[in-house]
């Protein structure tokens, strides 16, 4: 039930016109607790199990916030310690009005069970709606609306305790002043906290950004005007713009470069800076022009070490302004800031001021022309032996100094390590698995932060831009950044400090996400491990250590995962993943000689697809996260549903084999795919997912305002969004979508260029053609260096038909992950011994048919009549057709072979350097230095692959 409230307002022009507005008050609103008798019950996820262990209380409690709590302490309420929380409309309405990203992140915690937030809609409760007074404020009327809601709480549940947290010092005395001994449990933020069990990682995230400040806080400046009153004075002419520049050598004196005068403005002292920093663009008010001074000729330095005390800095101040003198000729425009149009801060290097105890410290920048800085740290006896980086977060009028605000997480206490292939240096991802309340598991996917060291428009930013992705070739690397980020200061080595960027997940110990969460984070990796080491640390029962359980919960989670998909298969008829395969072939080298030794697939264990789980399912998240907030310039990843025509030869191949590959969907694909299984043929389902591969489009970058959203679609993951997150050491796409994300999350600032839709999809033509040369490059460096290999080599192998087709049979040999054509007739000739049937796709000769997929055996060859077009020569052995196979080699044969393949030194020589050159061509531009601008096109080094086969 519910009654109608009308408001009526009445003008004096003409006749009366009536306003009505209406608000709905209901007497049905749920409390939120189940064990309430009063109202009736709905869902909420208010728990009596969970509880807020402070010290303050020795009994269960539930809190109530305040709405400037809220804005402030963002990071506190996102810990899982904080719990039981009854956020009121009217807080969260104003959240909302306020600032649209706490908003946000607010919202998924309510959403998030497991976190016990309830929302109660206070305003249109029939007990707890009050209306606003004539001329009420209404940040006042929305504090009465908190009081009231509070209130109403410790009448309805008697039996119930409740905690208001607020740092808003004028509720929480009005709350106390008029007799509301109800609310007696009323605590600022940073009490409450100093009293929760293990609040050190709490307390060193409480902010001092206050929105409401203390009456009885003294200004050290004055206030900046308003945005109307900036404007208005703007346009009348009565101020001006610039951009303000401070004095290196007198830390109270700058200018501002405005248009309207000749001269810079002169600003100096507190009144006259009043908290501009170096790049911003403010707004001067000019003196009249008898106030105008000379710029100051002396040298001062901030000598201050405590924010609280001002003296020395008034002495300063006086010590100026007796210097101040009035040459003429050397008189320049004189005025003050009143206001800041726009913020340039940034990313500032320094040091901790010596001779500072306690967790408020000041940092010295690098840069004489900025401020020093004031941080809360416990650690300070160890960062004076550091240099650090931060970033200016506010600049209140009650503080001498701008803050900086700790914006990356320490997780250095985590047991975290890496898991890549041999011989890695170049380490994106880090993982980690830990238990936690409830029965639950963490999981962290931690990925090297190189956007950190490489900044927005910078040469090394342009020329990573340019490059777009690492080229792996054999026994070499072209680094996409310098050597000293890929395999140094960003790769997550093991037993280094190293920053990164975080993806947390919260989840059940069925692998539902409960929750999920991003920061930038530092980390030190315990162990950099190998997906072999990663095996048999698992496998080994007798290892109990964090680690090995660690990747035992890792590699449970990850089976679960993929056990979902199947079960989607099912259950679902929708699109699903598809499992392809590809052969990788490794390559080993001579350390001396640097010449193949033997060529192999690359083996695969659990661990490699436990750490592809977790990569894939990473940035699934991370695309989500970014296009929510940025959906029209968020970087995405795409695969397009390829047209059935593609498909043809796979679907003949099933045929003959006697499977029906359906191709309507991805759902029924990855179906048919699974259930094409031959127990006589083990490497046959292998091969028609290598044949699927084939059928596929490219998978490429886009921005999302240039599609509709049904074309975001990733048709061989099935998913509706995907990224990359999880390698920006070689993909530059992934340093923009780091970019994203921590705009997102409020660790750095957006720029132009990222918020531009049409930039980034002229970047994402960039990116998609340079990862596909990146593709060939390392296709044909494998081509050539398993052509070295053969070279003389004469042997017979076990292989299959991949394809059939008129004049030629297409083999994979799977032991080299090679794929040959063996033909059937001289070139422009028609066989005389094979009969093609194109409708089945064979070929008949006498009584031996030969289908796709068929096991087969061949002598395999090199022909290197033309050393730019050397070519693999296949020779079918068995089945034995007469007139065209070849009888298997003898042992003799084989020996004898390898004795003829040990070539003449000259022979050899110039083999080598034939080898020597293709690898200069290639590397040619990688000794260039970074420094400066784009110097090189990678499509160059690409051409002098073109001529290797493949």
């Amino acid at each position: 039930m519910f009654t109608t409230k009308a408001f009526i307002k009445k003008t004096k022009i003409g006749n009366f016109l009536k306003n009505v507005r209406e608000h709905y008050i209901r007497d049905d609103i749920f409390c939120g607790f189940s064990k309430c008798g009063k109202c009736i019950p709905m869902e909420s996820c208010l728990s009596s199990i969970h509880q807020n262990k402070c010290s303050l209380f020795n009994f269960n409690h539930y809190l109530i916030l305040d709405t400037n709590v809220i804005l402030d302490q963002m990071d506190v309420i996102e810990e899982a310690t904080i719990g039981n929380v009854i956020i009121l409309h009217t807080v969260l309405k104003e959240v909302k009005h306020r600032s649209l990203p706490i908003y946000k992140r607010l919202y998924s915690i309510i959403e998030n069970p497991s976190r016990h937030f309830y929302v109660f809609t206070n305003d249109h409760h029939k007990d707890t709606y009050i209306t606003q007074n004539d001329g009420e404020l209404i940040n006042d009327y929305n504090d009465r609306c908190i009081r009231k809601a509070c209130s109403w709480y410790m009448k309805h549940l008697p039996k119930e305790k409740f905690v208001f947290l607020t740092d808003d010092t004028n509720n929480r005395q009005l709350a106390l002043k008029r007799g509301n001994s109800f609310l007696f449990n009323i605590f600022l933020v940073s009490e409450y906290v100093h009293h929760l069990n293990n609040n050190s990682i709490l307390e060193d995230k409480l902010s001092r950004k206050d929105f409401h400040i203390d009456s009885n806080t003294k200004d050290v400046f004055p206030p900046h005007l308003t945005n109307v009153e900036l404007l208005t004075g703007v346009k009348e002419g009565k101020l001006y713009q610039g951009t303000f520049r401070a004095s290196r050598d007198n830390f109270l004196e700058g200018f501002v470069n405005v248009d309207a005068f000749n001269d810079p403005v002169i600003v100096q002292g507190r009144d006259g800076l009043n908290r501009a920093v170096d790049g911003d663009f403010v707004v001067v008010q000019v003196f009249k022009e008898e106030d105008w001074i000379s710029p100051s000729e002396i040298v001062l330095e901030d000598e201050g070490v405590a924010e609280e005390n001002i003296d020395e800095l008034e002495i300063k101040e006086r010590e100026l302004k007796n210097s101040t003198h009035k040459k003429k000729g050397e008189i320049k425009p004189t005025g003050r800031v009143v206001g800041i149009i726009r913020r340039k801060w940034r990313q500032y290097c320094g040091i901790l001021q010596g001779g500072m105890d306690g967790v408020y410290q000041l940092l010295i920048p690098a840069d004489k022309s900025i401020p020093k800085i004031r941080i809360e740290t416990r650690q300070a006896e160890f960062l004076r032996t550091q240099k650090l980086i931060v970033t200016i977060d506010s600049w209140p009028r009650y503080s001498r100094y701008p803050h900086d605000t700790k914006r990356r997480v320490d997780l250095r206490h985590i047991d975290i390590c890496s898991v890549d292939p041999p011989g890695c240096t170049d380490i994106d991802d880090a993982l980690h698995c830990r238990p936690v309340d409830n029965n639950k598991l963490e999981v962290g996917v931690h990925i090297a932060d190189v956007s950190h060291f490489i900044r927005p428009g910078t040469a090394i930013d342009l020329e990573a831009a340019s490059r777009a992705t690492t080229v792996y070739l054999v026994n070499k690397r072209i680094d996409m950044v310098p050597d000293l980020l890929s395999s140094n200061l960003c790769s997550l080595r093991g037993g280094e400090e190293r920053f990164a960027f975080s993806c947390i997940w919260e989840m059940d110990k069925k692998a539902n996400i409960i929750n999920t969460r991003f920061h930038k984070s530092i980390i030190k990796s315990r162990q950099a491990m190998t997906y072999e080491e990663a095996q048999m640390t698992i496998d080994d029962k007798s290892k109990v250590d964090s680690i090995a359980e660690s990747l035992r919960n890792l590699n449970m989670l990850a089976k679960i995962l993929k056990k979902k998909k199947i079960r989607k298969r099912v259950k679902s008829k929708s699109k699903i993943a598809l499992v392809l395969a590809s052969p990788e072939v490794k390559i080993q080298m001579d350390s001396e000689t640097m010449e193949p030794l033997d060529v192999e697939v690359k083996k695969l264990f659990e661990t490699n697809s436990m750490v592809e789980e977790f990569m894939l399912l990473a940035n699934i998240s991370v695309a989500e996260k970014i296009l929510e907030d940025f959906p029209e310039c968020a970087m995405l990843r795409r695969h397009p549903t390829p047209p059935s025509s593609n498909f043809d030869p796979l679907i003949k191949a099933g045929r003959h084999l006697g499977f029906e590959i359906k191709i309507d969907c991805g759902k029924n694909l990855a179906i048919s795919l699974d259930e094409a299984v031959k127990p006589d043929n083990p490497y046959l389902n292998t091969m028609l997912r290598i044949l699927a591969t084939r059928c596929m489009l490219q998978a490429v970058y886009f921005a999302s305002g240039t599609l509709q959203k049904d074309e975001f679609f990733h048709y061989g993951l099935a998913v509706p969004l995907y990224t990359h997150f999880t390698s920006p050491i070689r993909r530059y796409a992934d340093i923009i979508v780091h970019r994203l994300l921590a705009v997102s999350c409020g660790s750095d600032s957006t720029y132009p260029d990222l918020l531009d839709k049409e930039k980034t999809s002229k970047l994402c033509q960039n990116l998609n053609y340079r990862n596909r040369m990146a593709q060939y490059a390392g296709r044909a460096s494998v081509a050539f260096n398993t052509h070295l290999f053969f070279k003389g080599k004469l042997q017979d192998e076990d292989a299959y038909i991949l394809y059939v087709r008129k004049n030629a049979l297409q083999i994979l040999i799977p032991k080299y992950g090679l794929e040959c054509t063996l033909f059937l007739a001289q070139k422009g000739e028609t066989s005389n011994i094979f009969e093609y049937n194109e409708e089945d796709q064979t070929q008949k000769a006498g009584n031996i048919v030969l289908h796709a997929f068929d096991p087969v055996k061949v002598r395999l060859s090199l022909d290197s009549n033309n050393i730019q077009h050397e070519k693999f020569v296949l020779q079918l052995v068995s089945p034995c057709i007469e007139g065209f196979s070849v009888p298997p080699l003898t042992e003799m044969e084989v020996v004898e072979k390898e004795k003829r393949r040990k070539l003449p030194n000259d022979e050899r020589k110039s083999m080598t350097d034939a080898k020597s050159k293709m690898v200069e061509s290639i590397m040619a531009f990688e000794n260039k230095s970074f420094a400066g601008s784009t110097f090189c096109n990678l499509s160059k080094a690409f051409d002098c692959a073109a001529w290797y086969p493949g």
